[in-house]
């Protein structure tokens, strides 16, 4: 019997979280509402599948909320809901950990679409198995199993998309990936992801590798590779 995802909508608008809790119970998900970022943390369990989050809440802001859980370890999906629908914005919630970002008004149908989106990508990398777990260049070791980075005797603290990112260049060493073949990998189905957006993923990764950045290098007008030798 398939688990039914749980989501944790996280709004100070009454109205659109009542409109979001009909519609996603319609469509057979569990859920659960918070007004605010600070109940949202209160609430927030392993039982959680995904959160909607809106960015402009009083107190703790959207942005800081997934920074937070970030920080901590906590790698569950979130979708940001928001009336900031700029470019920048955009790139700000992706920046900060987000896996997708709808800008308000929006129709609940592409809601619900990137909702099924998230959760299909989420389930396809939890079931993707490879028969060699660790990917090991001397002290950098990428756990393919644990999800997680080591360099040296220091854990590397990724987002998911971060990880999957490094997974799949560091998998095929000095191999270019183009910015469109690492979407269609690591993004898969879920929709208007921009080039733009890997190349922010990117120099967050780096910046996160430290001393391993340059692992990770651009061929100008092709993609990124990862170095085996730096």
């Amino acid at each position: 019997m398939e688990e039914i995802s749980k989501i944790l909508i996280v709004d100070d608008e009454s109205d659109i979280c009542e409109i979001l809790e009909f519609n996603l119970l319609n469509e057979g998900y569990e859920t659960a509402i918070a007004h605010s970022a600070e109940e949202a943390l209160e609430v927030l369990s392993s039982g959680y599948s995904l959160i909607l989050l809106d960015v402009m809440m009083s107190g703790m802001s959207g942005y800081k909320l997934a920074e937070t859980l970030r920080r901590n370890g906590n790698q569950i999906p979130i979708i940001f809901l928001t009336a900031k629908g700029s470019e920048n914005d955009m790139l700000t919630g992706f920046s900060v950990g987000g896996d997708d970002y709808i800008a308000k008004p929006f129709s609940i149908k592409e809601v619900l679409a990137r909702v099924k989106a998230v959760l299909k990508r989420r389930k396809l990398t939890d079931k993707q198995t490879d028969e060699k777990q660790k990917l090991v260049y001397n002290d950098f070791i990428i756990d393919l199993e644990l999800k997680e980075v080591q360099i040296g005797s220091d854990k590397v603290l990724l987002t998911r998309t971060e990880f999957e990112v490094l997974a799949m260049l560091a998998s095929y060493p000095e191999r270019v990936f183009s910015r469109e073949e690492i979407i269609d990998n690591v993004w898969r189905e879920t929709p208007y992801i921009t080039e733009r957006t890997v190349d922010v993923h990117i120099t967050r990764l780096r910046k996160k590798l430290g001393s391993r950045a340059k692992c990770i290098s651009n061929r100008s007008g092709y993609g990124y590779r990862f170095k085996t030798e730096i």
